[in-house]
């Protein structure tokens, strides 16, 4: 969106660098809070009525707790998300990493606080509370979300050893935060969408969705099919690579799944294929 671009020239300077690490961080205080202190986190939870009647820090202190008990599996996952958090912050760049980000939180505060006006509104005499309603856990869910819908194809090492690729980890998690959707109440299905809003307004609101076009989908049938007439035709003209790595030298007429990208930390027009992407040496001007 071209919004988007507008505010990275004015406020892009102001972004914060490796927040993937500072989202770790809030997770780990979190959990040593909950170690120590477990009582204390009645008083993190984001409650609208409470903040109304002056306890303002629950705004921000909801980030301090942990969507799940710590142990193996939330440190692995931990892990993971950081790893994905990070790769898609040097893809995008700091600023757009951070607006995704913020703007998830922030929909996540005004979802409680439109949920709390419709309880007020519904059941005059009760004072709703919101408990652990809200919670990183789907701030999270959406980072992965993006990375799948980013790199589909990528392999990753789930739980270090089991190689799978990112589109059937977003699947899974898909049918996941549907079902839970579906059988949740008319309330529980305000908080997943408020909490995933920053997904649905980023992948839907600023991806060209003329691609998934029924038109556009033959024209991409006829391309590959004309590229692979061409590839037994030696003597006839074929079709012209749009993306090439700078390090590999392979376009997309090399593999139907490769994916390219530029490097926003190389000084240049510089793209690499989804395997030298975070591989590469920088290019910087006098090097």
């Amino acid at each position: 969106m071209k919004w988007i671009n507008k505010l990275e020239r004015k406020y892009g300077r102001y972004a914060i660098h490796n927040l993937s690490a500072y989202i770790i961080a809030l997770y780990a205080a979190g959990y040593l809070m909950l170690l120590f202190t477990p009582e204390i986190m009645n008083y993190l939870t984001l409650e609208p009525y409470r903040i109304l009647q002056g306890q303002v820090w629950r705004l921000v202190s909801w980030l301090l707790v942990p969507p799940q008990n710590l142990n193996l599996f939330t440190i692995i996952m931990l892990y993971f998300y950081y790893s994905v958090g990070n790769t898609l912050e040097q893809t995008w760049g700091a600023f757009r990493y951070n607006l995704y980000i913020f703007s998830g939180i922030l929909f996540t505060v005004l979802g409680a606080f439109i949920l709390y006006g419709i309880f007020r509104v519904v059941y005059p005499g009760v004072i709703p509370t919101m408990g652990y309603a809200f919670s990183t856990y789907y701030i999270s869910t959406s980072i992965l979300l993006a990375f799948t819908a980013t790199y589909p194809n990528t392999q990753v090492l789930l739980y270090f050893f089991i190689p799978i690729k990112m589109k059937w980890i977003g699947l899974i998690y898909g049918v996941q935060i549907l079902y839970s959707f579906i059988v949740n109440s008319w309330a529980g299905r305000a908080v997943i969408l408020a909490s995933l809003l920053n997904f649905i307004v980023f992948f839907l609101g600023t991806r060209n969705l003329k691609r998934y076009s029924p038109k556009e989908q033959k024209r991409r049938h006829e391309f590959k099919k004309a590229a692979a007439q061409s590839a037994g035709q030696p003597t006839a003209k074929g079709p012209t690579a749009r993306h090439k790595c700078a390090v590999c030298g392979r376009t997309e007429l090399d593999g139907e799944n490769l994916e390219f990208r530029f490097c926003t930390k190389c000084e240049g027009n510089y793209e690499y294929c989804q395997d030298h992407l975070f591989t590469h040496e920088h290019v910087h001007k006098g090097h």
